[in-house]
């Protein structure tokens, strides 16, 4: 059986930038289009969506390049990119 915690050679930090950006994509389209949750994560929500878009981008150009799964990259640059949007949004609105 072989051993599935030990790090192969093909192993490098870029393949953790899609499932990174895949998780703060979700956190800020959650935080930013949600009505209840808008004012708790105002400000990570924003954070979380810019560092979704960088690491997506990131992750793209990794996974061209073979390294890492370009669909988690591409849905956390989505994600990330329909979060911040939003957010702007709101406080377009309720600044004006």
């Amino acid at each position: 059986m072989p051993d599935l915690v030990a790090s192969d050679r093909s192993d490098t930090p870029a393949v953790a930038l899609g499932p990174i950006s895949l998780v703060l994509g979700a956190f800020s389209a959650v935080g930013g289009w949600v009505p209840a949750l808008v004012f708790v994560t105002l400000p990570w929500a924003f954070i979380a969506g810019a560092l979704a878009v960088t690491f997506g981008a990131w992750g793209i150009h990794y996974a061209r390049r073979g390294t890492g799964r370009l669909w988690t990259a591409v849905a956390g640059t989505a994600l990330g990119a329909m979060g911040c949007p939003g957010i702007l949004t709101l406080l377009w609105v309720l600044g004006g």
